[in-house]
């Protein structure tokens, strides 16, 4: 009977161990896919960022005359942006923040109607995206100081006194809400995003389970303890709802109701946080960054008549 028992005991036990080591080996992947993109991705982004945009924005952006700007992050990485000066000399700039798995180029569409409105654009590539350096993503997360130190370089590059708008689309619209909730300069006056999600932990649960059909619990917490021993943050450390509640400056918020990668309840979970002034705009018909595109003319109404509040 003992021997029965311990017999049984030592085949759980294997079992165990090798449903842990399962478990610990699904956790990695699930990181390396959350965070890990490789040069070859980062071209692939960049090919299918300029793809994507309606061909006359990419006519537009390639007659500009550009200058590219670099930083050099507080972890040693160069991040390289495009910087365009907008000969109505207004004195305001507008930083654009592009989104997961794409690049500078993205942003174009968005940048057309700010150079139209007299602002002067910096267009960088987030840490790990386009010509920067990196290959673990910031999830918008570790890119808000990276955007923290792109203000400063306007500051010292352009005008002391400019006036700076933030905007992000996906990822990037994370990243302007969680610099937001920062220290910032009175520079900066405005932010506006589109279809950011609420916390960097419940976003990539989202994705695993939605997207890929992979079970979530407790994969994305374990490979969350390895980002936090691996890049020094923990996927809950995004938590842009408590940095929304920082946050006092003027701010847009624009989501697709059918949006299936960054669901619209986080757009309500936002505005619900976020302290005055601030102003919500749901596009029934549009899916995930699907609202410039799915209503161009309310999209630069909403967007002009929230600058010029501000």
């Amino acid at each position: 009977m003992k021997q029965t028992t311990k017999k049984h005991l030592k085949v759980i036990r294997r079992a165990s161990e090798a449903v842990g080591l399962g478990v610990i080996a699904s956790s990695a992947l699930v990181y390396k896919m959350a965070t890990g993109f490789s040069e070859k991705q980062k071209l692939n982004g960049q090919k299918e960022a300029i793809e994507q945009n309606h061909p006359t924005d990419n006519e537009w952006y390639e007659r500009l005359s550009k200058e590219e700007w670099q930083i050099t992050t507080t972890d040693g990485l160069k991040l390289f942006g495009s910087f365009v000066q907008n000969p109505a000399a207004t004195g305001k700039v507008v930083i654009l923040a592009h989104g997961l798995h794409h690049s500078r180029e993205q942003v174009r569409p968005y940048a057309r109607l700010f150079y139209q409105l007299g602002y002067s654009l910096l267009m960088p590539d987030a840490r790990a995206h386009g010509k920067s350096e990196g290959n673990v993503i910031g999830l918008g997360w570790l890119d808000r100081q990276d955007y923290q130190q792109w203000i400063e370089e306007v500051l010292v590059k352009q005008d002391a006194n400019a006036k700076i708008v933030l905007f992000g689309i996906s990822m990037g619209a994370t990243t302007v809400m969680a610099v937001s909730g920062e220290k910032l300069p009175k520079n900066v006056v405005a932010i506006v995003e589109d279809s950011g999600y609420s916390n960097v932990f419940d976003e990539g649960k989202y994705r695993l389970g939605h997207k890929y059909h992979f079970p979530t619990v407790p994969m994305v917490a374990i490979a969350s303890r390895i980002s936090k021993i691996r890049d020094g943050y923990a996927f809950e450390d995004g938590d842009i709802l408590r940095q929304i509640q920082q946050n006092h400056l003027p701010i847009l918020m624009i989501h697709g109701a059918r949006d299936q990668t960054v669901p619209v309840k986080n757009a309500f979970q936002l505005y619900h946080k976020a302290n005055q002034p601030k102003k919500l705009y749901i596009e029934p018909d549009a899916g995930h960054i699907e609202t410039i595109y799915v209503n161009p003319q309310k999209y630069q109404r909403v967007l002009t008549d929230f600058l010029a509040q501000v």
